[in-house]
C-alpha cells in the first residue's frame, strides 16, 4: 500500500476533483460511513462502553468526525460531540455537519473551558471511547494552550482513543510533536497512510493503523508512488516460488564472514539463518585465532574456513571469492583496521551481491568510502541500525531519529546501494527511488543477535535467487534483488512474531527467531494464497 506526504495527498484529492469530478463532500461521506463501521467492528459486542465521545476541530477532520458521529447515531449508538472551537471560526463543512449531526440525535456541545470537559468525564463512570477529530495532518504547531490541556486530559483518563487520520499534535510528514500529542490506540487513516505515522514521535503515537478508503480512483493512487507499506499487498512484489527440481548448486552458495574474540556466536547465528532459509550451501569463515572456538558451536551442515591474521596471506581467500553466489560480512567481525581492510577487499574483488552488517558498517564511513560503493558493478546491501547508520554517515543520532526517511534517501543517492535502516519501523531504501516501510513493532526483537539473523536470512535468500545469477542489466538485477530483500525482511518479521507468540517477548532470543522459520514460511504461504 502506498504511503503519502501531505502534499501528495492534496495532489491526489485535487486530481480526483478536477479530472474525476469527485468532490470533498463525497470523501467525507465515504470516510465517515466506512470509519463508523470500522469503529463498530473494532469495539465488537464484548466491549461495553457509554457514549462514543467525539472531540471536534474546526477543519476537515472536524467535519468528518461529525459525519461519523451521525452515522454511528443512525446505527443506534449513543454519541456525543464536543466542538472545541467557536463556531464562527469553523469551516463551512463543520458548520453544516454540526447541524446535520444534531438533527440525527448526536448530543452536541461547544466547549471552551477545560473544567466543563473535566466535569463531564468525572460524572460518567462508564468505560470511555474517545474519537479524536481535532486536527489532521495539516496541523500547525505549536498547539494552543487550551488544545494542549485537552490532549493532556484525554491521555490521562486512560480511554480507548481513536484518532481520525493522525493523532492531534503529530505533524503529518515528519511525525514530530511540539510538547504533546494524543496517544492513540487506533488511527483511522483517511484514504492512505501518511508518512508521519512511521517517523519520530508518530511511530509511537499512532497505535494500530486501519486504512479507510476515501473513494480515490485506483489509477491515480498508483501514479508516481515511491513509498510503500509492507502489508498483505506486498505479495505482488515478492520473488516467484523456488524451482522444485533444483539441486544444492541451483540454490546457491553463501559465504558468511565474521566472529571475533567473544563474538563467534554472531557468526554462528548468521550462518545458521542463511542455511535455514534454503541456501544450497553455506560456508562460514572467522579469524584464524577464533576458528576452534567457532567450530565447537556450529551446526554440522555449515562448511567452515578461516581468515589468516596476516593480510599477506589473504591471496587465496580473495582469489576464491567468486565461487560464491552471495557474501555476508560483519556479524561479530570486530572494529579494527584489519577488519576494515577485509571489508574493502570483499567490496573491491567480489563480483556478486554483498550484505554489509554490524562491524562491516562500523569500519566504513561515507566520507572516505562512498566511491567504493559507487564503483561496484554488483549490488550492495547495508543493514545498519540507527546508531550504525549515524556513525557511517556522520549524521548525529538524534537527527537520524527525527528524520530517518530523509537521511536514508540522501545516503542512498550518495552511495547507490540498498539500505535497510532497522528499528521499530524498519525502512528499506532502494537505488530506484522506492522505499518500503516495515511497521511491525516487536520488543522481543530488541535482543542480541536478531540483526545477525536478518543478515543471514538476506544472504541465504540472495544467494539462491536464480534471477540474480543471469547475465542481465544492472537495473533488472537490482529489481530482483529488491524483491528478495522484501522477502527476507518479511520472513524475519513473521518469525519474530511467531517467536514472541510462543515464548513471550522477554524470554525469546535470536535463536528463537531461527527456530520459528518453519512457522514464518507457513504464514508466508498462507499470505501468498490469499486473493
Amino acid at each position: 500500500m502506498r504511503i503519502v506526504t501531505q502534499a501528495e495527498m492534496k495532489e491526489l484529492e485535487k486530481t480526483a476533483q478536477t479530472k474525476f469530478h469527485f468532490p470533498e463532500k463525497l470523501i467525507i461521506e465515504n470516510v465517515s460511513l466506512l470509519g463508523a463501521k470500522a469503529i463498530v467492528n473494532k469495539l465488537g459486542p464484548e466491549i461495553h462502553y457509554g457514549e462514543l465521545i467525539f472531540m471536534i476541530g474546526k477543519g476537515f477532520n472536524g467535519g468528518t468526525g461529525l459525519a461519523m458521529a451521525r452515522h454511528l447515531a443512525s446505527m443506534g449508538h449513543e454519541t456525543r460531540a464536543f466542538l472545541l472551537f467557536d463556531e464562527k471560526d469553523c469551516s463551512q463543512e463543520v458548520k453544516d455537519q454540526y447541524k446535520i449531526a444534531k438533527a440525527y440525535g448526536v448530543r452536541t456541545a461547544h466547549i471552551d473551558d477545560l473544567s466543563a470537559l473535566e466535569g463531564y468525564f468525572q460524572q460518567n463512570s462508564a468505560p470511555k471511547i474517545i474519537i479524536d477529530a481535532i486536527f489532521g495532518t495539516g496541523v500547525r504547531l505549536p498547539l494552543s494552550h487550551f488544545i494542549y490541556d485537552v490532549i493532556n486530559l484525554i491521555n490521562d483518563i486512560k480511554a480507548y482513543t481513536i484518532s481520525l487520520d493522525i493523532p492531534t499534535g503529530v505533524e503529518g510528514d515528519s511525525g514530530l510533536i511540539q510538547g504533546n500529542a494524543i496517544q492513540a490506540d487506533l488511527t483511522l487513516a483517511v484514504g492512505l497512510p501518511k508518512l508521519g505515522y512511521y517517523q519520530a514521535d508518530g511511530a509511537r503515537l499512532v497505535g494500530e493503523v486501519e486504512v479507510i478508503p476515501s473513494g480515490l480512483p485506483q489509477q491515480i493512487i498508483e501514479t508516481n508512488a515511491d513509498k510503500f507499506l509492507i502489508d498483505k499487498d506486498i505479495k505482488n512484489d515478492l520473488p516467484k516460488a523456488r524451482n522444485k527440481f533444483g539441486d544444492k548448486k541451483v540454490f546457491g552458495h553463501t559465504l558468511v564472514i565474521g566472529g571475533s574474540h567473544g563474538l563467534t556466536g554472531a557468526l554462528v547465528m548468521s550462518s545458521t539463518a542463511a542455511l535455514k532459509v534454503g541456501a544450497g550451501l553455506v560456508t562460514a569463515s572467522t579469524w584464524e585465532p577464533q576458528y576452534q572456538e567457532f567450530i565447537s558451536r556450529l551446526v554440522p551442515e555449515v562448511m567452515t574456513g578461516y581468515v589468516p591474521n596476516d593480510q599477506t596471506k589473504w591471496g587465496k581467500l580473495i582469489k576464491d571469492l567468486n565461487k560464491y553466489d552471495s557474501i555476508v560480512i560483519g556479524p561479530g567481525l570486530a572494529r579494527s583496521l584489519r577488519a576494515r581492510a577485509l571489508v574493502l577487499e570483499i567490496l573491491n574483488n567480489f563480483s556478486g551481491p554483498v550484505v554489509l552488517d554490524a562491524d562491516a558498517i562500523n569500519v566504513l564511513n561515507i566520507k572516505d568510502d562512498a566511491e567504493v560503493f559507487k564503483l561496484r558493478n554488483a549490488p550492495t546491501l547495508m543493514t545498519p541500525h540507527f546508531g550504525e547508520f549515524s556513525r557511517f554517515t556522520g549524521i548525529p543520532l538524534e537527527e537520524v531519529q527525527k528524520a530517518p526517511y530523509h537521511y536514508l534517501k540522501e545516503t542512498i543517492e550518495r552511495i547507490n546501494c540498498s539500505v535497510i535502516l532497522k528499528g521499530p519501523c524498519t525502512y528499506l531504501g532502494f537505488p530506484n527511488g522506492k522505499t518500503f516501510f516495515n511497521f511491525s513493532p516487536n520488543d522481543g526483537m530488541a535482543t542480541g543477535g536478531v540483526g545477525d539473523v536478518l543478515a543471514g536470512i538476506l544472504g541465504g535468500l540472495i544467494g539462491q535467487e536464480a534471477n540474480l545469477k543471469k547475465r542481465d542489466s544492472l537495473y533488472n538485477i537490482y529489481e530482483n534483488l529488491n524483491r528478495t530483500i522484501l522477502l527476507g525482511v518479511l520472513i524475519h518479521t513473521l518469525a519474530g512474531k511467531s517467536a514472541a507468540d510462543k515464548h513471550g517477548v522477554r524470554p525469546m532470543t535470536a535463536t528463537s527467531v531461527i527456530e520459528a522459520f518453519p512457522e514464518a514460511f507457513k504464514a508466508l504461504d498462507e499470505l501468498l494464497k490469499e486473493e
